[in-house]
């Protein structure tokens, strides 16, 4: 069985980290084929224990929230786990977990609040990303709030979703300013 240390292992080693924002059709592959087991796993509320130390809680938040965007891109399944990776970051919060982590490993915790369309979980992650060591981090959670303040959700994922666009969404979307996932 695959270990938290594993995940935290793959995920921060230099061969991966090109790929956590650029990923490629052959690393989306590799991932699903090694790690669907544990992303089963962790959505069936297997791995709980995980969540007693800082990088256990890190490591199911990614497996939780940054997995199923590269195994399933581009299906609604890659969002389908991404309310349950908030729940873990709030408690590894809660218990002030996060403070054992470094800034790049507190960014993968706090992600989970970037990608929620629920604008207090946005407000959240503007808290969270304003701390030193995650300002880079905290441009692009001003920018995912700016979108769910203006449309209540992220318009690029409609068609995934089966989501109708609005014509706000679509001239958004057709735009040079349009983020596309």
């Amino acid at each position: 069985m695959t270990t938290y240390q594993d995940i935290i292992a793959f995920w921060f080693d230099k061969k991966t980290r090109p790929l956590w924002f650029k990923s490629t059709a052959e690393f989306d592959l590799n991932l699903r084929e090694k790690y669907f087991d544990v992303y089963n796993a962790a959505q069936n509320l297997e791995l709980v224990s995980w969540q007693q130390t800082a990088n256990g809680a890190l490591a199911l938040v990614i497996v939780l929230d940054q997995f199923p965007l590269n195994m399933f891109r581009g299906l609604a399944k890659s969002f389908a786990t991404e309310a349950l990776s908030r729940d873990v970051a709030r408690e590894a919060i809660r218990k002030g977990l996060d403070t054992q982590l470094s800034a790049e490993e507190k960014a993968f915790l706090y992600m989970p609040f970037m990608h929620s369309e629920d604008i207090n979980d946005q407000e959240a992650s503007l808290n969270l990303f304003n701390q030193p060591g995650l300002e880079n981090n905290l441009r692009f959670a001003e920018h995912h709030h700016n979108i769910i303040k203006q449309f209540g959700r992220f318009p690029h994922r409609n068609k995934i979703l089966g989501r109708k666009n609005s014509e706000a969404e679509l001239n958004y979307l057709n735009s040079k300013e349009a983020f596309l996932g």
